[in-house]
């Protein structure tokens, strides 16, 4: 998997505590993910140097979720009920001819109710479904497939990563994280002439994934073979973290 790696500049905040005077210190000696929320002890220290920083790493996704539907109206809501249930019964039958395991296809919204509108006559409903997909590059496939066996409704696909690939790049970007607080503490600690002793303390904050959203325009002539098929281009996933970590310094 394509991997890349980079130190976010922006959303740096800083405090600095000083006993006697300026200080500095650095977090490389020895602090990792593991040691969040952990106090080291540096003893001698003249003060402490407060930063709070964040760092970010992409990932080529590795699971797509894509919404599908169908819709259906009548003159009645049991007519309604059983379009829907033909349409979702189809759809299931497509899943398994498109070998996707049961458990990943989870059941939405299921609505049945008066049609809206000032001149709306009868009944309208909607049956969703999320479909988890480990082969993202299966996707386009997947929506031409959905629409041909009579799905009303294509939603977004979302682009993301897998359980086991998230953990795996969180520990990424709390590294990239406490890289930039020690580099932040270094800058202060050289414009306060100080010097950075050691780390006292890590807290570490919430790990977010951010997901890359894409609009799907597949047609039923792409389905069906007049057109050609659907492709969906999937962007980098974006994992970002954020760290708070004090550093001991003395004056030099």
């Amino acid at each position: 998997m394509e991997r890349r790696q980079f130190l976010a500049a922006s959303s740096i905040g800083l405090t600095a505590t000083m006993a006697g005077c300026v200080g500095q210190s650095l977090g490389s000696d020895g602090a990792t993910p593991d040691d969040a929320g952990s106090n080291t002890g540096v003893s001698g220290s003249d003060g402490e140097i407060t930063v709070s920083a964040d760092g970010d790493v992409e990932a080529e996704p590795d699971q797509a979720v894509i919404s599908v539907g169908v819709e259906a109206n009548g003159q009645s809501a049991d007519a309604v009920s059983n379009d829907l249930a033909a349409g979702a019964d189809s759809l299931r039958t497509a899943f398994d001819d498109l070998g996707i395991p049961e458990e990943n296809v989870d059941e939405g919204q299921y609505r049945v109710y008066p049609a809206r509108g000032r001149d709306a006559d009868g009944f309208e409903g909607s049956h969703s479904f999320e479909v988890v997909v480990t082969d993202v590059d299966r996707v386009g496939e997947i929506i031409d497939t959905v629409v041909d066996a009579g799905a009303d409704n294509v939603g977004g696909v979302r682009f993301t990563l897998r359980p086991e690939t998230r953990e795996e790049y969180r520990a990424n970007a709390i590294d990239a994280a406490l890289a930039n607080a020690d580099a932040e503490a270094s800058h202060i600690a050289t414009n306060r002439n100080v010097s950075l002793e050691g780390t006292t303390t890590v807290k570490t904050g919430d790990v977010d994934v951010r997901a890359y959203y894409a609009e799907s325009e597949a047609s039923d002539a792409a389905a069906s073979g007049g057109a050609p098929p659907t492709e969906i281009d999937a962007e980098p996933v974006t994992v970002s973290a954020s760290v708070t970590v004090t550093y001991a310094f003395t004056a030099q």
